[in-house]
């Protein structure tokens, strides 16, 4: 059985001005004080000391993450484009409060973040069952290669989102449920004949 800790990056100057990083990579990506403090706090809680991989999404905000939870293990940090935040397309980058204002019926009200719908408008984004299609690749190919490993992934809140859609189903249920907070943890455990276990969601220290 293959153990997957997903970590979210730490808060990122895009998050903290409501803004919808997608996978730009820019000045405005990178770690906030209030996201480093957050992941020096988790690096004190989980040395990644037990794992025997570390693989991240290779965008400035994961890898920053990581490297900052791997001080102490000092392990090899790989990097997988399969972890990438999901793409809005043209709505990259854009103020999240204002896409809901003009295109209200796309939105959550209570979420306040995008429905599948979404597309119809960024007609160049991912649709959600894209995202799930690539996570489930990996970690199918990692339960191949690492059948009884323990790997730690850095990657992004809808990218963990779509890691609970791969398990549920793209379902109302799934649909509805809010990305997990910056420097949180889901574990998630699969066998080599594809069972999957959902362990916990979003757990902080």
């Amino acid at each position: 059985m293959t153990t997957f800790y997903f970590v979210r990056h730490g808060q990122t100057l895009a998050n903290a001005s409501g803004l919808k990083q997608g996978q730009i990579n820019t000045e405005n990506t990178v770690l906030n004080e209030t996201g480093i403090q957050q992941v020096t706090r988790l690096a004190e809680h989980f040395n990644l000391g037990f794992a025997q991989h570390l693989v991240a999404s290779p965008l400035n905000r994961t890898q920053q993450t990581a490297i900052l939870l791997n001080k102490t293990a000092q392990l090899p940090l790989h990097t997988d484009e399969r972890l990438l935040e999901i793409s809005y397309g043209q709505w990259d980058g854009k103020s999240n409060q204002k896409l809901m204002t003009e295109y209200p019926d796309v939105f959550d009200d209570n979420m306040h973040d995008v429905l599948p719908e979404y597309v119809k408008y960024a007609t160049d984004g991912e649709t959600f069952e894209q995202v799930v299609e690539r996570v489930q690749n990996f970690l199918d190919e990692m339960t191949k290669t690492y059948p009884n490993d323990n790997l730690v992934v850095v990657t992004h809140g809808f990218t963990i989102k779509a890691v609970i859609m791969a398990v549920f189903g793209v379902t109302t249920s799934t649909i509805h449920l809010p990305e997990p907070d910056n420097a949180s943890m889901t574990k998630l455990t699969q066998t080599t004949d594809g069972q999957q276990y959902l362990h916990f969601f979003n757990q902080h220290y």
